[in-house]
């Protein structure tokens, strides 16, 4: 009777009813992302804090001296091997992906607007290839671009050159190329997500208005998928400067990257401090070159408006 009672009070007016913390959608979502939020915070913040405070340590034959001092970043900062190995690294980083969001955009562009039905067959078609090892597709590439391999044999077959070139291989160019392959289908994936959400009636409002397909394209399209193609330049940007597997396998002397100096340090040199100091410096490098090319693409996407 009681409890029958208070629960046909009524509420007075100005006054909310109390709400449980617990019961409200702000802590649903709370556990919801609870578990990912740990996996991050234990498994990616602290060791990247142990990478940070090993880098103001310095390396004692076998031991670690934890007396702090900024030696590691100062060789990092001014040994000229570092220093060129990580502009090499940012330059190959950027030229990866320019290319992969250049090749990518034609390919999520045709599956939206011109795939039809046939949309998930493509998608699966382009991800079936990188459901096989990393690795494989690597070596895949040494085979064709080496020097008996498919592009050479096929270049002579056709009397472009006379004999096989060692020029494919082994250098800068063979990073980019198989690195841009390794991560197309991630650059495609968000770009082909943007592409999605454009609303056709703009399109359609453009065209009505005079605007030709190019037109249409530069003032309606690109500016509203400008969003994925962000994403697919930072999904590709940050993870290549730290690639050290690729420049090992196709890079030769002159595709090294500044990822090999790190897993030199951390490995023969046995030195990890300096590695640390490195990866820090890395870090914050491809950081701010993300930085500066969201700038860049957000400005370009409103003076195309």
């Amino acid at each position: 009777m009681t409890a029958a009672a208070d629960s046909a009070r009524p509420v007075e007016p100005g006054v909310l009813p109390r709400r449980s913390f617990l019961q409200g959608e702000q802590a649903q979502g709370l556990a919801l992302i609870s578990p990912t939020f740990l996996y991050a915070l234990i498994l990616l913040l602290l060791p990247i804090l142990v990478v940070i405070a090993h880098s103001f340590w310095t390396q004692d034959y076998l031991t670690i001296d934890r007396t702090l001092t900024l030696e590691n970043y100062r060789e990092a900062l001014t040994e000229p091997m570092y220093r060129d190995l990580l502009m090499r690294s940012m330059a190959i980083s950027f030229a990866v992906s320019v290319a992969t969001v250049l090749l990518a955009y034609p390919v999520a562009y045709f599956i939206s607007f011109h795939g039809g039905r046939h949309k998930n067959l493509w998608l699966f078609i382009i991800m079936v290839p990188f459901w096989t090892s990393y690795l494989l597709r690597v070596m895949a590439w040494k085979v064709i671009l080496g020097y008996q391999g498919v592009l050479n044999t096929g270049l002579v077959g056709v009397g472009i050159i006379d004999e096989p070139s060692n020029a494919f291989l082994y250098n800068t160019t063979a990073v980019v190329i198989a690195l841009t392959h390794a991560w197309a289908a991630f650059a495609i994936l968000p770009i082909y997500v943007a592409l999605e959400k454009v609303d056709r009636s703009l399109l359609e409002a453009a065209r009505d208005l005079g605007d030709g397909p190019v037109r249409t394209f530069l003032r309606v399209t690109l500016p509203l998928s400008m969003p994925g193609v962000i994403a697919a330049l930072l999904i590709v940007m940050i993870p290549t400067v730290g690639d050290y597997v690729t420049p090992r396998l196709v890079g030769g002397t002159e595709g090294v990257m500044i990822a090999n100096a790190i897993q030199a340090q951390f490995g023969r040199a046995a030195n990890w401090p300096l590695g640390a100091a490195l990866s820090v410096t890395t870090m914050v490098a491809v950081s701010a070159m993300a930085l500066v090319a969201v700038f860049i693409l957000r400005a370009a996407a409103r003076l195309a408006r």
